[in-house]
Order: structure tokens, then sequence, then C-alpha cells
């Protein structure tokens, strides 16, 4: 990141209200993730150990801000019948939630008539967007992320958002494998 740009955790540790993330991939590629996403390709079987040392991390940063009163909430709009990758982030969602997050899912086709950024992104605050940048492999760019405070920005994101998950489905309701109708 550059020089004088808060790093995630920094951000995630400053909210005071809310913090969203937008995800908008079929397919990511990062490398913190490959053994795992290896693993549950071959077994089947996920780490869902909110205390292993893959989850820890983030469940201790989550769970520190929403025990401060900050909501996180999390949409992924996903491309339907499911790529293996996103059938492998469903089965460890169940951390996600554990830890203290609201997570939804919006079938790309029901989101064929909303605006939505053009690209994945986290706003803590309604105050500032920071943009995750992935090549079309899935991995991060460079720089892979880019943090915006203009208003009119921050709020067309978050106005985005907001439609978007009026319109997705909770995860303990979204049945993978289960094409939907197009309709809202």
């Amino acid at each position: 990141m550059p020089q004088g740009v808060p790093s995630f955790d920094e951000l995630m540790n400053a909210a005071q209200h809310s913090a969203v993330h937008l995800e908008m991939r079929d397919q990511y590629a990062v490398g913190d993730e490959a053994d795992d996403f290896d693993t549950w390709l071959t077994t089947g079987r996920r780490d869902t150990d909110p205390a292993s040392e893959y989850w820890a991390p983030w469940t201790a940063l989550i769970s520190r801000a929403v025990a401060r009163g900050v909501v996180v909430r999390r949409a992924r709009i996903v491309s339907e019948p499911l790529t293996g990758y996103i059938r492998y982030e469903h089965a460890g969602t169940v951390v996600n939630v554990a830890a203290g997050e609201q997570v939804r899912w919006l079938p790309r086709q029901r989101a064929a008539d909303l605006m939505v950024p053009g690209a994945d992104l986290w706003i803590f605050d309604g105050a500032q967007v920071l943009f995750n940048h992935f090549t079309g492999a899935g991995e991060w760019a460079d720089p892979g992320t880019e943090l915006r405070t203009e208003l009119s920005i921050v709020k067309q994101c978050a106005d985005a958002f907001e439609k978007i998950w009026e319109r997705a489905i909770a995860h303990d309701k979204y049945e993978i494998g289960q094409v939907r109708a197009l309709s809202p």
C-alpha cells in the first residue's frame, strides 16, 4: 500500500459503526487460501475451526469490531451454478458468521438490473471505500487496493451495496446447487 494509506487491519480497527464487503468474482486465486482450497477440492473438507491458524487472525479482527458495535456485512454476487471456488467459500462461511459477520448471497441473474461497482470493495463507516483489485486469474493485482474517500464515490458504492443487500439471500437460507428464478 502507498505510504500513508492505512492497512486493511487499521481500517477495520478504526471502524466505529459499519464495515461492509462486496465480493463479485466467481474465482479468486489468493495465495493464503491455496492450501486450504486444494484440500477442499481433494477431500471435500474445509477448515471451519475459528481458532485455527488459518482463521484465527480474521475471526479475532471481526470479533473485536463486532464487540465494539461495528455491524459487519458481506454480500456475494455469484453465478449459478456455482463454481468450485464459490462452493468452497460457502463451506467456510460458517466461520465468518461465527465471528459476527452477516453474510448474504445474490445470484448474478438477480443482479442484472443493478448498477454495481467495477471492483470488489469494503466500505468503512460510510466514509471510506477500499477497492480490491484482482487480475483476470483472481490473484491480487498491483496495486491490490485503492482507498477512496470522495463523498460521491462512497455514496455510489454504499447505495449499490444496499440495493444488493436488500435483494440477497441470507447465508442460512441460501442453498447451493439450486438455481433460482430470475425475478427478485
